[in-house]
């Protein structure tokens, strides 16, 4: 029953009491007053997952949602190939970076889709990945010699991993949407990553909200929305839609408000 309590957005003690009905002192009915300190070692910090299999799950489940948003652009019983997330192109290999927090840490995971299959690398780790939805919208997922049935919920940037093995949750870091939100840039809302300029929501002059949609930008075949990190007025754009940018150039200017 424990193991098929799936609660997401509020702190719980599910896992700990999953830890608890598997330590050896419940096992043997050796329950007192000292069961959590004798079963520390069983109870906090278990990590029965892993930064591999959580990567998968996390990819796969962003994945099949791409897919399954895909196929439902489908009309009159045509599929549109541009609207396919299944990683074909037509001379060598898709690949598909992944930015992920993992307890803390910051990792990135690297898809690679070639016509003999998928592979993901993650953790000093590069192993064949494959993944069904089964009856129950579970992922059946294959990483290597591993298999797991997965439970997936995205709460925003986390996504909420459950499985027979255990509970955890992963980040993904979308670097585009977080764009300009650090003390450094200040004012200046710059591209992460190589990309084009889609879009801009606002022209020189005017005033803008903390959160308000500034650009579109479009990179590794997602569009992305630029927010203000603060409130503040457009001093000036500085591309124009359609204009390709490097890693680190400036879209526009924005003067904070004091």
């Amino acid at each position: 029953a424990l193991a098929q309590t799936h609660i997401v957005g509020l702190a719980t003690n599910v896992q700990f009491l999953r830890h608890v009905t598997t330590s050896a002192s419940f096992a043997q009915a050796n329950l007192d007053t000292a069961l959590i300190p004798r079963e520390a070692a069983a109870l906090f910090n278990q990590d029965k997952l892993g930064l591999p299999l959580a990567a998968a799950a996390l990819v796969a489940h962003t994945l099949q949602a791409e897919q399954d948003h895909g196929a439902q652009t489908d009309t009159a019983g045509w599929r549109d190939p541009w609207a396919q997330r299944d990683g074909w192109r037509s001379h060598g290999p898709s690949v598909r970076g992944f930015a992920l927090e993992y307890a803390g840490e910051p990792h990135t995971a690297v898809l690679t889709t070639v016509r003999g299959g998928t592979t993901l690398a993650v953790a000093g780790q590069t192993l064949p990945l494959q993944w069904a939805v089964s009856a129950t919208g579970a992922l059946d997922l294959q990483l290597g010699a591993q298999r797991v049935l997965a439970h997936i919920y995205r709460n925003g940037d986390v996504a909420h991993v459950f499985t027979a093995q255990g509970a955890i949750q992963i980040v993904a870091v979308d670097a585009l949407a977080h764009a300009g939100e650090t003390h450094a840039e200040g004012g200046r809302l710059t591209a992460p990553m190589p990309g084009k300029v889609v879009s801009f929501a606002v022209k020189a002059g005017d005033a803008v909200t903390k959160g308000q949609a500034l650009a579109v930008m479009e990179a590794m075949k997602m569009e992305h929305t630029i927010a203000a990190p603060a409130d503040g007025t457009v001093a000036e754009l500085l591309f124009a839609p359609g204009d390709q940018v490097t890693e680190g150039a400036e879209l526009l200017r924005l003067d904070v408000a004091a």
